[in-house]
């Protein structure tokens, strides 16, 4: 097999397989582990692919990389779409109290849900991410609270010693979380520092926390650690935790929610 049909096979395993290793692809190409560290090496300074230890993973998942809310938005919709499904579904249809919706495209999604719901006027509703508040600001009935502070134009969440006073101030009775990353080891973490504190005081302040995020971030480490799994009550995903991180969770006394 010539290199050029070798780089082929190895973006598609990373787009099935998120990661490949240098003693798989060897074996698989029947190539020595230099061969197939000279084609990562290659694939790596043509953008496909980051190197790590033992192998690779898409070159998107760098602890710091960090899509458009744009970009994001139309990633993984249908995934998204039926991990609001089931997360809303966590809140009864009688419920009487406050829900706080953390920034990100897939609390987004389950706010969109949750709208009939929100739109009674018997739910406190908090946010911080302008896109959350802005389709529930033309709901008239809807109860809604929008923390201030400096707007992150990446993901219009209001981030700052501000924000953070406003969520210490805060006792929500469900908080609704997102997540770029999720593992056993680093447990909760994102990209940005600021947004990673807001969200630490978020889990702090809420009585019950629901972390929704595909199965893309589950193992993923982002740069920032914001929270350990035994900190959140509830992980609403659409694919089952591999072995490991399923007993971390089973540990940490987490539900696990399947969409």
């Amino acid at each position: 097999m010539y290199a050029t049909e070798r780089y082929d096979v190895i973006e598609r395993m990373l787009r099935d397989d998120a990661r490949v290793t240098v003693v798989d692809l060897a074996s698989r190409f029947d190539i020595t582990t230099e061969t197939v560290r000279r084609d990562l090496d290659h694939l790596e300074n043509t953008g496909v692919l980051r190197r790590v230890h033992g192998g690779a993973v898409p070159a998107d998942t760098a602890s710091t990389s960090e899509p458009s809310l744009s970009v994001r938005t139309q990633r993984h919709s249908a995934a998204k779409a039926a991990i609001a499904r089931r997360a809303s579904g966590l809140i009864p249809p009688d419920f009487q109290g406050s829900i706080f919706f953390d920034a990100g495209t897939t609390t987004a999604a389950v706010m969109q849900q949750l709208i009939p719901v929100l739109a009674d006027g018997n739910i406190e509703v908090v946010t911080h991410s302008l896109a959350i508040a802005y389709p529930l600001s033309e709901v008239p009935s809807v109860a809604l609270t929008l923390i201030g502070g400096q707007i992150r134009g990446l993901t219009a969440a209001a981030v700052g010693s501000g924000t953070m006073r406003s969520v210490e101030g805060l006792r929500p009775d469900i908080a609704f979380v997102g997540v770029n990353g999720l593992s056993a080891a680093f447990g909760l973490s994102t990209p940005d520092a600021e947004e990673a504190s807001v969200k630490r005081e978020i889990i702090r302040s809420a009585r019950r926390t629901i972390v929704v995020g595909d199965v893309e971030k589950l193992g993923r480490e982002a740069l920032v650690s914001f929270a350990a799994l035994s900190q959140i009550d509830v992980l609403v995903t659409d694919g089952m935790p591999e072995a490991s991180l399923q007993t971390a969770l089973d540990e940490a006394n987490v539900e696990v929610k399947v969409a």
